[in-house]
């Protein structure tokens, strides 16, 4: 699969976001070393701490059927500029992402940035920190 076909698939996934409150609909695409395809919408919540973001909902659904070894993602939102993910999605994504996997950000336009896992998150918090080493 192609750059441009994960791209659309982010695109396509954001009609199924259920965002009542924020009306901000980002929708997210993993694939797999395998050749799967994972896809997430965000889903919120009246208590917004609870909210699930489209990115952290691709690597759920990826990990809950056994599927750990990821090739590349994207995402895509209704942004001015590529959207970037969160705090807690960049936390994460460096759990799971190897170091200089690709991940493409973009908005409805398909202006495309790409980001290393390192890049997007440097210097961030691992096993390694849990373990003193």
């Amino acid at each position: 699969m192609d750059q441009q076909t994960l791209i659309e698939k982010t695109i396509e996934i954001r009609k199924h976001a259920y965002i009542p409150y924020c009306k901000f609909a980002v929708g997210a695409a993993l694939r797999t070393k395998s050749g799967k395809v994972y896809t997430g919408c965000n889903i919120e919540n009246a208590a917004y701490p609870v909210t699930c973001c489209a990115e952290r909902v691709a690597i759920f659904k990826a990990i809950s059927e056994g599927d750990l070894e990821f090739v590349e993602m994207a995402v895509a939102a209704d942004t001015t500029r590529p959207v970037p993910p969160c705090g807690s999605c960049r936390q994460v994504m460096s759990e799971f992402f190897p170091k200089d996997m690709n991940i493409h950000l973009t908005n409805l336009n398909k202006e495309v940035t790409t980001f290393t896992m390192e890049s997007l998150l440097p210097f961030s918090f691992t096993e390694a920190d849990l373990l003193g080493e």
